[in-house]
């Protein structure tokens, strides 16, 4: 690899400086898809390996990731995202060098790619994740919505920025831990399920365009987390044993409310909470505390557990009735993507509606300005403004957009 001033490995980190997107040329090669790793020349001499850009967070999914490609014969390069500064937030000590999740699981990543020997690198894209997913995620819950972040991350970060980064590397491909499969089938990609279905991420990739999509790996697609901790225990990484991460990365505590009256101020939108009947039953401090589906933390008595059924941002009230009113039978989703041309015609298929939803039989109408409008077979409880809804034929993902 030319040795760019900008990209020479200095430990523990750098920080590599903004650049125009200049876009690789794609060769062969893609870890599980049946191509060759490296190219030769007439005479078989091997003239290039695969270079590819390890997204590594300093959990053991990225560290396999990046020991496997590396096993398996690719010129491996480790990036680190340095996209969230929480100290003045959530850090209980001076530790400004904050990123998504802590300065120890960047110190990891450097660890782990310093065993390997490979070459790693730190991107600041604090302000990035500020403008794309913090400031999203704050103006979903205080418009009535729940945001999914880490979707927006994945969408507008890692496969955006992050994959730029490595085309600037001319790398050919960027890979990941997800747990999620790419087939390649009569010229088209898709994203699959990964093989283990407890583990499956695809719910959180369904916005990766075709071009996205030819330039990604994901190696731990077909295995299991016993058998990717398994392979973190025979390349022996230090992180072989180290947990998975629970909470929004952002959010390490859990407390939604305290993160966003930080960000915006507090005891904002407070209104009056009302029965579907349309009896008001209380007050509240906020719409942003509640989101539909919610049941504890209400306050109200009732003759029967009350669930927050909708919110209505207007008039600043948060709607609550009975179980049977959180079920609804359809749907709009917006801002979709597609892996299968563009729908202009009804289609049968399953969606998914939250990340642990079991997919369900679904009726697809298109609509105008790129909406579709989703049919139930059954009647389906929490439709959660916000979230995303994934459509999926098998195990195949066919694409997915917004709920309204």
């Amino acid at each position: 690899m030319k040795e760019d001033a900008a990209y020479v490995w200095r430990p523990p980190f750098v920080c590599l400086p903004g650049k125009n997107t200049t876009r690789a040329r794609r060769t062969s090669g893609e870890c599980g898809r049946g191509r060759e790793i490296v190219a030769k020349d007439q005479k078989g001499a091997i003239v290039k390996k695969q270079r590819v850009v390890v997204a590594m967070s300093g959990g053991v999914d990225s560290s396999v990731t990046a020991a496997l490609l590396l096993e398996q014969g690719y010129e491996v390069i480790g990036m680190t995202m340095q996209i969230w500064d929480y100290a003045g937030y959530t850090a209980t000590h001076d530790d400004s060098f904050g990123s998504c999740c802590s300065l120890d699981d960047v110190q990891d990543a450097r660890r782990v790619a310093e065993s390997l020997d490979i070459p790693f690198y730190v991107v600041n894209f604090e302000k990035d994740f500020q403008s794309r997913v913090i400031d999203r995620f704050c103006e979903d819950y205080f418009s009535g919505r729940t945001p999914n972040p880490c979707v927006l991350c994945n969408q507008t970060l890692k496969f955006e920025l992050l994959m730029r980064r490595a085309l600037e590397l001319e790398a050919d491909y960027l890979a990941t831990g997800h747990y999620a499969q790419i087939v390649e089938d009569d010229g088209r990609y898709f994203l699959t399920k990964g093989l283990d279905s407890a583990k499956d991420q695809s719910y959180f990739l369904f916005t990766l365009s075709q071009q996205q999509m030819a330039h990604t790996l994901f190696p731990l697609g077909g295995m299991s987390k016993p058998e990717v901790r398994a392979l973190a225990a025979r390349f022996d990484l230090r992180v072989a044993e180290k947990p998975e991460s629970q909470d929004i990365c952002f959010v390490p505590d859990g407390d939604y409310v305290r993160f966003l009256e930080e960000q915006r101020g507090s005891d904002q939108l407070n209104g009056e909470i009302v029965h579907v009947s349309g009896e008001v039953l209380g007050h509240h401090r906020g719409i942003y505390r509640y989101t539909v589906g919610q049941r504890r933390g209400l306050g109200i008595g009732w003759t029967a557990p009350l669930f927050v059924v909708g919110i209505d941002v207007e008039n600043r009230r948060v709607i609550v009735g009975e179980k049977e009113h959180l079920s609804r039978s359809s749907l709009t989703v917006f801002d979709c993507n597609w892996s299968i041309a563009t729908p202009d015609q009804p289609f049968e298929c399953r969606c998914r509606i939250r990340y642990r939803h079991q997919e369900v039989a679904a009726r697809i109408l298109p609509g105008e300005n790129g909406e579709v409008h989703v049919e139930f077979a059954q009647p389906q409880a929490g439709i959660t403004p916000g979230q995303a809804a994934v459509f999926y034929d098998g195990d195949r993902v066919l694409g997915g957009g917004w709920i309204r």
